[in-house]
């Protein structure tokens, strides 16, 4: 009797102890076999001796199966507690990220009108002593350096400092300004009165299109005899000519769009001689800079697309990359239409400039000055001259300062998305680039934001439900 009553309290502590694991199943099977064994306990003749049992070995077993599923709850209770702490620190790293996230996604709109302003300055106000320089190599047709690379326009610039101070080369920049402003409010004027559009875009119709396009052109027209009266301002040469007042520009080219056919001075041209070459000029270089501009723009979004994908960052908000992508598109269209469209910029100033009497700076030297003196009949006697006397070479005088201005830009972008890289690392506590991409933490970021959602709710959920099924088990267990 004794016998079968310790192997009845051996399987309730085994029934007991397997309890403590997480799955069901074991448990439930042992259950099920106590169960079964129990008629066959009882229907042992030795049941009958239960009244020489040891009260003391019942009371025993008693407290040792209490105790036993004491410390089961204690141990389950345990386990929940561990789960819950490691679900509560899930979940607020997990809003830590996300608010971070919210952070970086701000400070970026910020970061990109940065970018937008330092590239506008760069392109308006940064360039300009290099146009000067340039203009002022094409304007001088008996120039004996042709300054077609950038160091043999270094010792002109160190005299021309030495001679005349740091001004010499930010001449004419308030012209230059005021004719870009009323260029855009010529466009603003007629495009109110025309609803002809003042931009266009790969979904502009056909018809938009050449309407946009007969908008530039009247624009064009319109500004040739200001631009020509600013190109004189920024050519002259400070020491030997009176400076120009703030609104000259305005007042010398009305004259000359006044003289419509006659010409004011000399040898000047009339308005109507130079307005059909400047138009044809700008916009067929207008046309080519916005396909350059077009197919480059395409083709670095696509490969920034193409790195998202390889680095599994396609959550992140790229709007600073892209707009990334947009200056140097926009560099790159400039860049080109200037190179290809040199010679005849070159062609134009030489035609806008005669008859002006302007006085320039001798840049063989640094030191002298010369007088423009030019007698050309239109475009083509330019060009043919341009070719018999200087050759084709003179056509690319001063492209040394086209190659010095464009190194400056592309030098201002970089250091400013360096700085601007810099300042988002230190406030939105992101790690540096070369981190990212080796340990590649973009794509860790972005199974955090998309699986945890989804593995909370599937996996943490059923553990817990099965912690309470362990619990309800043991109880019926200890009541049994």
């Amino acid at each position: 009797m004794s016998g079968s009553i310790n192997n009845y309290t051996n399987q309730m502590h085994a029934a007991a102890n397997r309890a403590y694991g997480e799955q069901i199943h074991p448990q439930a099977e042992s259950y099920q076999q106590m169960m079964d064994r129990m008629p066959q306990l009882i229907g042992d003749p030795g049941i009958q001796l239960v009244n020489s049992y040891s009260l003391e070995d019942r009371d025993k077993a008693i407290v040792d199966n209490i105790n036993a599923d004491q410390h089961a709850v204690s141990h389950i209770k345990y386990l929940n507690s561990d789960r819950d702490l490691s679900i509560e620190k899930q979940s607020k790293a997990l809003d830590k990220y996300l608010d971070s996230q919210d952070e970086e996604a701000s400070l970026r709109k910020y970061l990109v009108f940065g970018v937008q302003w330092v590239s506008l300055v760069t392109e308006n106000l940064l360039s300009h002593p290099f146009i000067v320089l340039r203009r002022q190599c094409q304007v001088y047709n008996a120039s004996k350096r042709y300054h077609l690379h950038p160091f043999q326009l270094m010792p002109s610039i160190m005299h021309l400092h030495r001679r005349q101070g740091v001004t010499t080369l930010w001449k004419g920049l308030g012209s230059c300004l005021l004719v870009r402003g009323m260029t855009l409010a010529i466009d603003d004027v007629i495009s109110k009165f025309t609803s002809w559009p003042k931009d266009v875009d790969s979904r502009t119709t056909l018809k938009r299109f050449g309407q946009h396009l007969l908008l530039k052109s009247i624009s064009i027209g319109l500004v040739v005899p200001f631009y020509a009266a600013s190109l004189v301002e920024t050519v002259q040469s400070d020491i030997a000519s009176e400076k120009p007042g703030l609104l000259d520009v305005f007042r010398e080219g009305s004259l000359r769009l006044f003289y419509w056919s006659s010409p004011q001075k000399g040898r000047m041209l009339p308005a109507w001689a130079l307005i059909g070459p400047s138009v044809t000029m700008g916009i067929t270089k207008y046309l080519f800079g916005l396909v350059i501009r077009g197919v480059s723009s395409r083709i670095m979004r696509r490969r920034l697309t193409m790195k998202q994908e390889q680095r599994g960052a396609k959550h992140r908000d790229d709007t600073l990359e892209h707009q990334n992508a947009e200056i140097y598109a926009n560099l790159i269209s400039m860049l080109t239409t200037e190179m290809l469209f040199f010679p005849f910029e070159t062609i134009l100033h030489r035609l806008q400039l005669q008859g002006t009497r302007t006085i320039i700076d001798n840049l063989d030297n640094g030191y002298a000055v010369v007088p423009i003196l030019t007698n050309y009949q239109g475009a083509i006697d330019c060009y043919r001259t341009t070719i018999l006397t200087e050759g084709v070479a003179g056509l690319y005088k001063g492209f040394g300062a086209v190659v010095l201005q464009f190194a400056a830009h592309v030098a201002v972008i970089k250091l400013t998305k360096w700085v601007v890289c810099k300042i988002t690392e230190c406030i939105s506590n992101r790690p540096p680039a070369r981190i990212v991409q080796y340990y590649n933490l973009d794509r860790a970021s972005a199974v955090l934001v998309g699986g945890n959602n989804s593995n909370n709710s599937t996996t943490i959920s059923p553990s817990i439900s099965s912690t309470e099924l362990d619990v309800h088990s043991v109880g019926q267990n200890s009541l049994d």
